[in-house]
C-alpha cells in the first residue's frame, strides 16, 4: 500500500497538490489532510522552466501538451476537453477539489475562489502571460490570465458597462475615446453604445488575449466589429507618451493588477500621461481593486491622482460576484476645465441605438450614482486624502 504526493508547476501565483492514494491507506489519511492545509507551499515548487512555454499554434482544445516531468509512478492530473480528449489540468486547478479552478495570489492571501471546470477551452502561453479559457458549470466560459480570473460570461457585464458608462454618462457628447488594455472587446462593446463617440483607439499588449476573446466570447468581442475602433497591439504606457496633448475626451484603463505587464499602469508617470493627453474637463476611469482586499493600493492612486488631476476625483465600485471580494473599484478623474459631477449623470445612453449589442444588463442611472457610496472605513481613508 502507498501514497504518491505529486507536485505540479507553477503557474504564475496558482498552485495545485495531487494526490494519488491506495483506498484505505491509514498513512494517507493523516497526511493528506495535513499537506493540504500548508498555507506557503512555495517550497514544495521549483521555478517554471523555459521548456514548458506554450506557442499559441500549439495550444488548442486538442492539443493541451507540456513536457511531462513527473516520476514514471507518478499519476498526473487529467481533464476532458471539448473533443474528448484527455489532457493534464492547468496548475491553477484546485488541489482541495479535483476539477475546480482555484484563483490564488499574494494580492489576497489566505483565500481563494473556486469554479467547477467543465471542459478546458483553450491554453497558452503569449509573450507575456499564461492564458487559459475553461467552461464552467455556472459562470459560463472564463477567461484566466497568469491564473486570475479576467471575465465570466455571467458577470461580465457588471464590470465592462460600469468601467465605460461611469465616465462616458459623466460628459456630456464625447467624441473620442482612448481605451488601455481590455483585449477581451468588452469596453469597446460598451463605448459603442455611445452614438456621440466619432473615434475609439485602444492599444491592447497582448495579442492572443485579442484573438482568443474573438474565438471564445463573441458577445464580448463584438465591439472590435464597430467601424469606428482603431486597435493597437503594442505597450499602452509607450501609446500614451506619444499621443497628442489634449486629444481625447476620454481614457478607459481597462487593466489587470497591477503585477506583470499591467504594473505601469498604476505608476505615477502613467496617470500624468493619462492627465496630459485628455482635453481640458475630459475624464479618466481606471480599474482600482477591491475596498475589501487593497485599500493600501487605493490608497495609493487616490494619493497620485488627486496630485495630478486637478478636476474632480471620485472612487467608485461594483459588484462582480467571480472577482476577489466580489466586488471591483474605479478611479474617476477629470482635468482641469469644465466642471464634471460624476456623481450624477449628465449623458443618457439611448439603449435603442445599440441593438446589435443587445440591451444593458447592469448599469442604469440610480446604480451609477449609488457606486459612489462608500463603506464608512473606506470613505474615511479616501476622504482624508483630500487633505
Amino acid at each position: 500500500m502507498r501514497l504518491i504526493f505529486s507536485v505540479t508547476q507553477r503557474i504564475s501565483t496558482a498552485y495545485i497538490f495531487r494526490f494519488t492514494t491506495h483506498q484505505n491507506n491509514p498513512l494517507a489519511k493523516t497526511l493528506i489532510p495535513l499537506l493540504s492545509h500548508f498555507t506557503n507551499p512555495r517550497s514544495f515548487f521549483s521555478s517554471p522552466s523555459p521548456s514548458r512555454a506554450m506557442d499559441a499554434k500549439e495550444a488548442s482544445a486538442t492539443d493541451l501538451k507540456r513536457p511531462r516531468e513527473e516520476e514514471d509512478d507518478v499519476t498526473a492530473a487529467s481533464m476532458e476537453t471539448e473533443n474528448g480528449d484527455q489532457i493534464k489540468e492547468p496548475a491553477c486547478f484546485s488541489s482541495v477539489i479535483p476539477g475546480w479552478f482555484s484563483e490564488m495570489s499574494p494580492m489576497w492571501p489566505g483565500e481563494a475562489h473556486s469554479l467547477k471546470v467543465e471542459k478546458v477551452l483553450f491554453q497558452g502561453k503569449s509573450d507575456y502571460q499564461d492564458v487559459i479559457v475553461f467552461q464552467s458549470a455556472t459562470y459560463g466560459k472564463v477567461l484566466v490570465l497568469d491564473g486570475v480570473i479576467q471575465l465570466t460570461e455571467r458577470d461580465e457585464c457588471a464590470y465592462q458597462e460600469m468601467i465605460t458608462h461611469l465616465p462616458l454618462c459623466s460628459i456630456p457628447n464625447p467624441k473620442k475615446v482612448l481605451v488601455i488594455g481590455g483585449g477581451d472587446g468588452g469596453v469597446l462593446r460598451e463605448v459603442a453604445r455611445h452614438a456621440s463617440v466619432e473615434q475609439i483607439d485602444m492599444c491592447e499588449i497582448d495579442k492572443m488575449v485579442v484573438d482568443v476573446s474573438k474565438q471564445y466570447f463573441p458577445n464580448v468581442a463584438i465591439g472590435f466589429e464597430d467601424p469606428r475602433v482603431n486597435l493597437v497591439i503594442g505597450d499602452g504606457v509607450a501609446f500614451l507618451k506619444n499621443a497628442a496633448e489634449g486629444s481625447y475626451d476620454a481614457v478607459i484603463v481597462d487593466s489587470s493588477d497591477p503585477i506583470g505587464p499591467a504594473k505601469e499602469l498604476f505608476e505615477k508617470p502613467f496617470f500624468q500621461s493619462v492627465a496630459r493627453a485628455l482635453r481640458p474637463g475630459g475624464v479618466v476611469c481606471t480599474q482600482a481593486e477591491s475596498l475589501w482586499l487593497h485599500m493600501d493600493i487605493i490608497e495609493d492612486i487616490v494619493s497620485n491622482c488627486r496630485e495630478i488631476f486637478k478636476g474632480s476625483v471620485n472612487y467608485a465600485w461594483t459588484s462582480v460576484p467571480t472577482y476577489p471580494s466580489g466586488v471591483i473599484g474605479f478611479m474617476l478623474c477629470s482635468t482641469e476645465g469644465p466642471d464634471v459631477d460624476f456623481k450624477n449623470p449628465v449623458n443618457p445612453i439611448d439603449d435603442s441605438s445599440s441593438k446589435s449589442d443587445g440591451p444593458l444588463k447592469f448599469y442604469n442611472a440610480e446604480i451609477h450614482s449609488a457606486a459612489f457610496c462608500l463603506p464608512s472605513f473606506a470613505k474615511k481613508v479616501i476622504e482624508s486624502k483630500a487633505n
